[in-house]
């Protein structure tokens, strides 16, 4: 419990915009292992003041997000995570949490700067102010609001605005510097003139982000704001506001940024660039997906700003055979990865663990950060994600479960993103296809991919040229022979098991003296097309009797004629 009186109460405020993007996730996870780490609240309210963009889904999208990440909130929506767990709620009162639902309460406080002279109607249309900006640039300077709307009259402009003109608000900033305490990147000044008369309620009445997370975390109580460092810019304006409100003005931590592999910052867009330099690279002139229209997809290809529907670069991807880069917690989810390994992961990202904790210690569970977790571990140098890293972490994760714990983890994933695989194999087949695929699996999505030959229908076996050619008609025909050996052999045991089969498959090596390998490979070919599969033994019963010997039978009869 933290020494003050008062509770920590951190709080993660997400636009509804589209799945929850790796870097929200680490802020969120790091708002939440401050709070637990001290006895408080973590809070989840969703800032869609942007009603353009902000959409149902997208926020059911984000608590799912959060939910299978483990990162449960204890105020703000209520939801049930698939594995029943239950987070939100309103014990202190303090919602709603979604700001289109809060109107009245920041208009409230509008009106109070409005009436005090820190905010002032401006009546400007959107076409006066570009000129101006174009004007700033012509003459080689930086542009700032002019506050040429001052220059009408304070009872003019209020009757204007009450006869509903349309016009923006604007909080006049104060003349002086404006000086915060980061707790991770010391005081930061903003000399005066920095900032100009901001805007803080659009022209469709919404306030602004600005003007609502100030009025959202002084009525929620938040003592401390962990955001990345994207926001730093803005909390000067944030400390103006909440000292012209009368407010208090939290603790900030403001995290280092997120860098892909080639120094760039890790971003939705780069979904975009990889698709686009795909279909650059293939010549490809029109849209690859029916889901997306000529014009789209010319003006995308042109424009490198310009970004697809995530539903659209999906589709893209899909007829392509393109694998895209994960940058929503979403796209890990899908890829494979383990909430828990991904959540230690992405809390080495710009923190690390005290000496006292142990030494050089990386891999870790969410009890583990919460014990140790404080804003002064933090780094001021931004992260780099390391995609193989966390792949070697989730393949060490993996291999240390029992053949049980990957079983019912693998079953929940597949629930998901693969349903016909359980749904095909029944729950037998499926926990001996898992156990024969742990010990090789990276990734559940790799798992799902290794047991693709058990789904296709027996006359879909495509046969690779070249496995063929080595394994089955090289040493005039020496794989296909095996093949006839073996199928009464196999056909006739009593139980289709692992291990009968396997004694089968090393009896009949002995006798013939071949090795395990000129028995497995010829083998492997006729059942699943090529030579890479879970072990034989695991291969040929998971497939069936039936299966195998359909499957031999339709290989020696296409390929040794």
């Amino acid at each position: 419990m933290s020494s003050n009186t008062s509770p920590v109460i951190t709080r993660f405020a997400p636009s509804p915009t589209g799945h929850l993007h790796i870097g929200g996730a680490r802020t969120a996870l790091f708002a939440w292992a401050y709070a637990r780490r001290h006895g408080g609240v973590f809070v989840l309210r969703i800032e869609d003041t942007d009603q353009a963009r902000s959409s149902e889904e997208s926020t059911r999208g984000i608590l799912q997000d959060l939910a299978w990440l483990d990162i449960l909130w204890d105020e703000g929506p209520e939801f049930a995570s698939e594995g029943g767990k239950a987070s939100g709620g309103d014990p202190r009162g303090v919602g709603p949490f979604s700001q289109s639902q809060r109107l009245d309460l920041y208009n409230a406080h509008m009106e109070r700067l409005i009436d005090a002279g820190r905010a002032y109607h401006a009546f400007e249309s959107p076409e006066e102010l570009d000129e101006k900006r174009k004007a700033s640039l012509a003459a080689g300077r930086q542009h700032r609001y002019d506050r040429a709307a001052l220059e009408v009259p304070e009872q003019e402009r209020k009757r204007r605005a009450a006869a509903g003109e349309p016009h923006v608000v604007r909080f006049r900033v104060p003349d002086g510097a404006i000086t915060l305490t980061d707790e991770v990147l010391g005081e930061v000044t903003l000399a005066p003139g920095e900032v100009d008369d901001f805007i803080i309620r659009k022209r469709d009445g919404f306030p602004t982000y600005h003007f609502a997370v100030v009025v959202d975390d002084e009525l929620m109580g938040v003592t401390h704001v962990i955001r990345g460092q994207e926001h730093l810019n803005n909390t000067p304006r944030h400390v103006a506001l909440q000292e012209a409100l009368g407010f208090r003005v939290p603790k900030f931590a403001h995290l280092p940024l997120i860098f892909s592999a080639d120094g760039s910052k890790m971003s939705k867009r780069d979904k975009d660039k990889a698709a686009r330099d795909a279909c650059k690279r293939a010549g490809v002139e029109g849209p690859p997906a029916t889901n997306i229209s000529a014009d789209e997809f010319a003006a995308w290809m042109k424009d490198n700003k310009r970004q697809l529907q995530t539903e659209q670069l999906a589709a893209m991807a899909e007829s392509m055979g393109l694998e895209l880069p994960e940058i929503d917690v979403e796209d890990f989810r899908a890829a494979g990865y383990l909430p828990d390994v991904v959540c230690n992961y992405i809390s080495l990202l710009g923190w690390s663990p005290p000496a006292e904790a142990g030494k050089d210690i990386e891999k870790f569970d969410m009890a583990f950060l919460c014990k140790w977790f404080e804003l002064g571990r933090i780094g001021k140098t931004n992260a780099r994600f390391d995609r193989n890293k966390l792949l070697a972490f989730n393949n060490d994760a993996i291999g240390a479960m029992s053949d049980e714990e990957f079983a019912d983890r693998w079953r929940e994933w597949c629930a998901r993103y693969e349903p016909q695989l359980p749904e095909r194999l029944g729950a037998d087949r499926f926990a001996m296809l898992a156990a024969a695929l742990r010990p090789r699996t990276k990734t559940l999505r790799e798992a799902a991919a290794g047991a693709g030959f058990a789904l296709l229908p027996d006359d879909a076996i495509e046969f690779d040229a070249k496995a063929v050619e080595k394994t089955l008609k090289k040493n005039d025909g020496e794989g296909l022979a095996v093949l006839r050996e073996l199928k009464p052999l196999l056909e006739a045991l009593p139980t289709f098991d692992p291990a009968p089969i396997h004694t089968v498959l090393e009896t009949y090596a002995a006798e013939k003296g071949l090795g395990m390998g000129k028995i497995a490979q010829p083998l492997r070919v006729a059942l699943t097309g090529g030579t890479v599969s879970p072990p034989i033994d695991a291969t040929v019963a998971v497939l069936g009797r039936e299966a195998v010997v359909g499957r031999i039978e339709r290989c020696v009869r296409e390929i040794g004629g």
